[in-house]
């Protein structure tokens, strides 16, 4: 695989800046909402993904997180609720040679925008999705959404929801997703990193993002991200490293017969060599499924790219089929149309 973004897309001829990618717009989001972060990493990372300005594409549906093309001096479309999706399939098939990104939360990409949201991943359209999962409905003041945490007492389940809620890692491996990761809003150095393997993958990518919202939910990821824990809460997947975490680097992750287990280092004979090598290239979702499902208490979360597997995006096909289509063509201008079949002169 290229260290590089998609070559196809034309790359600035200019060293281009953080400061090249903020836009002159008034940030309406509430002081201490996690998007400021996310905003900040994106700003980061798109100059060292190193396109023209002018081939960044944002599109985004209905919500808090969708407010992000005003803040990003790109091109933007800010669509309808849950139609992010189908608005940027469009734009890549219609331009192949566009970075389009597409900013979502949990409601606006599970809810309304669930039927558009699984068929972009199945299709393998070169998209890059950023899903803002705060587990609630923020625009809106507080209604429970499909990531909501079974028993939260909300704005619409005052006795607490009892529906179950979506993994969004399940719901992607299931709609044959090729790349999925998972990042805290906290940690914008592992967002940037992230995002730009995001960027290089040729395929639709989902980026969840374990986002805090200050006002509704508060402290929704606390258990995994708070900073007297979180060592212990999480492991940071790297292809070709072994699976290990905790605060003194002593737990890990291994294989026992068709499930994960939590091992101690050093306990019970367990060594390094018995851990899990992490393999995100591995076309078999069958392991990255398992370890997109991991939650505490039984397991850490695991953040980092879970899957990056290599295979036939929708647009490059569109684009061959329509290549083949010009090149074995019989019509091939108007002149070609208009004396094609039965023909007559009036004289």
């Amino acid at each position: 695989m290229s260290n590089q973004p998609n070559l196809t897309i034309e790359r600035s001829s200019v060293e281009l800046t953080k400061e090249d990618f903020v836009s002159d717009q008034m940030v309406k989001w509430c002081p201490g909402c996690g998007a400021h972060a996310i905003l900040s990493s994106v700003a980061n990372v798109f100059p060292k993904i190193g396109y023209r300005k002018e081939n960044f594409m944002f599109v985004s549906g209905i919500g808090c997180s969708s407010r992000f093309p005003y803040y990003v001096n790109t091109y933007g479309i800010h669509g309808i609720h849950g139609r992010a999706a189908a608005i940027a399939s469009g734009v890549k098939i219609a331009n192949p040679h566009l970075s389009v990104w597409m900013a979502t939360g949990d409601g606006d990409s599970m809810a309304i925008g669930g039927n558009h949201f699984i068929h972009i991943i199945r299709r393998n359209i070169d998209v890059n999705i950023m899903l803002f999962n705060n587990q609630i409905y923020g625009l809106t003041k507080g209604q429970y959404s499909p990531t909501t945490p079974m028993g939260s007492v909300t704005k619409t389940s005052p006795q607490g929801t009892i529906e179950h809620p979506f993994n969004p890692g399940e719901l992607v491996l299931g709609a044959q997703g090729t790349f999925f990761a998972r990042v805290v809003d906290t940690n914008p150095r592992m967002m940037t990193e992230v995002m730009f393997e995001a960027a290089r993958h040729d395929g639709t990518s989902v980026v969840e993002i374990l986002q805090n919202c200050i006002i509704f939910a508060d402290k929704t990821h606390d258990v995994v991200t708070n900073k007297d824990v979180r060592d212990d809460r999480q492991i940071f997947l790297r292809n070709g490293e072994p699976m290990i975490f905790g605060k003194n680097k002593d737990k890990g992750i291994r294989l026992n017969g068709t499930r994960l287990e939590v091992v101690t280092i050093g306990e019970n004979g367990i060594t390094e060599d018995d851990l899990l090598v992490h393999d995100t290239y591995q076309q078999d979702p069958g392991i990255h499924l398992m370890l997109a499902k991991m939650a505490y208490p039984h397991y850490p979360v695991a953040l980092g790219v879970i899957r990056a597997a290599m295979y036939p995006t929708y647009d490059d096909l569109v684009e061959e089929q329509i290549a083949y289509g010009k090149a074995n063509a019989k019509i091939k201008n108007v002149d070609d149309l208009l004396n094609s079949g039965d023909t007559w002169e009036i004289k």
